[in-house]
C-alpha cells in the first residue's frame, strides 16, 4: 500500500477504475465487462440490438424516478449514481467506468428507477431496450447468465456499501476512502472534493473538512498546498474504527 497516495480537490471526479465506498474496494473496480464474455456470434447480436449515446459532461442518462426502459453499457467515460432522498440529502452510490453498466435492478426494464445516473465526462454508451434484451436473452443462454452474473456484481457492491454505512461511524468511512484512494496508482487516483467525499460516506462538506483537520492533527494526513491530501499513515488510517 502506498504511503504517497494524493488526491486533488477539481470540479469533477477523474477515474480511471469505478469507485464506491466498499470495504473491498478493488473488487468494485473489476467490471463485470458483458460483452467481452460473450461468443463473438453473441456479441454481434447485442451489437446489432444496442444503440450508441453519447453524452457530455453532466447530461443525464436517467433520472430517480424515470420509467425504466433498458439499461446502458458504459463504452468508454465515467457514470456517477446517485440516490437523492425526500429531504433533499444526495448519496452517490458509485462512480462507473467502461466495462461496467447502469440501470440495474430492472435489466428488462419496467418500473421506475430508483436512482439518477449521469456522465461525469464525455461518455458513450451501447444502450439496449430492456423487452428486446429479454428476448435476446431467451435466445442466447450465455448472454442471459452474462447478465445474470453482471447483475449479481452489482448487488455486491450496492450491499457492501448498504452495511458500512448502516454498521460504520462517518469516521470509519471517510477512513475506508481515503485509504481506497491512498491505495491506488498515482495515474489512477481519483480526485475528489470534500464535497464529493461527503456525498460517497452519507455526511456533509462541512463535517467531512472537519475530520480531515484532525486526521492532519493525528499525523494520518498532510493538506498539501495545492489543496491535495497526501496519506501518511495508511495502515493506521485503515484500522480506524
Amino acid at each position: 500500500m502506498s504511503a504517497r497516495a494524493t488526491t486533488r480537490k477539481q470540479s469533477g471526479a477523474q477515474f480511471q477504475q469505478a469507485t464506491l465506498l466498499a470495504a473491498e474496494a478493488a473488487n468494485a473496480a473489476l467490471p463485470p465487462n458483458l460483452l467481452a464474455r460473450l461468443s463473438d456470434p453473441a456479441r454481434q447480436a447485442v451489437l446489432a440490438l444496442g444503440r450508441r449515446r453519447d453524452y457530455a459532461a453532466g447530461d443525464l442518462l436517467f433520472r430517480q424516478g424515470d420509467h425504466h426502459d433498458g439499461v446502458f453499457l458504459i463504452d468508454e467515460g465515467l457514470v456517477r449514481s446517485c440516490y437523492l432522498s425526500e429531504d433533499g440529502r444526495e448519496l452517490t452510490l458509485g462512480y462507473w467506468t467502461a466495462g461496467h453498466y447502469v440501470g440495474a435492478p430492472q435489466m428488462f426494464g419496467g418500473g421506475r428507477h430508483a436512482w439518477t445516473s449521469a456522465a461525469e465526462s464525455a461518455t458513450r454508451c451501447l444502450w439496449l431496450p430492456g423487452p428486446q434484451l429479454r428476448t435476446l436473452a431467451l435466445e442466447w443462454p450465455e448472454l442471459a447468465l452474462a447478465l445474470i452474473d453482471a447483475l449479481v456484481h452489482k448487488s455486491q457492491c450496492y450491499c457492501a456499501l448498504l452495511q458500512l454505512l448502516a454498521t460504520q461511524s462517518m469516521r470509519t468511512r471517510l477512513a475506508r476512502l481515503l485509504t481506497m484512494l491512498a491505495a491506488r496508482e498515482v495515474g489512477s487516483c481519483t480526485q475528489l472534493s470534500h464535497g464529493q467525499m461527503a456525498s460517497m460516506i452519507g455526511s456533509t462538506r462541512q463535517w467531512v473538512s472537519q475530520t480531515l483537520a484532525r486526521f492532519a492533527e493525528e499525523g494520518l494526513i498532510v493538506k498539501e498546498s495545492d489543496g491535495g491530501i497526501r496519506v501518511t499513515q495508511p495502515q493506521r488510517l485503515a484500522q480506524l474504527r
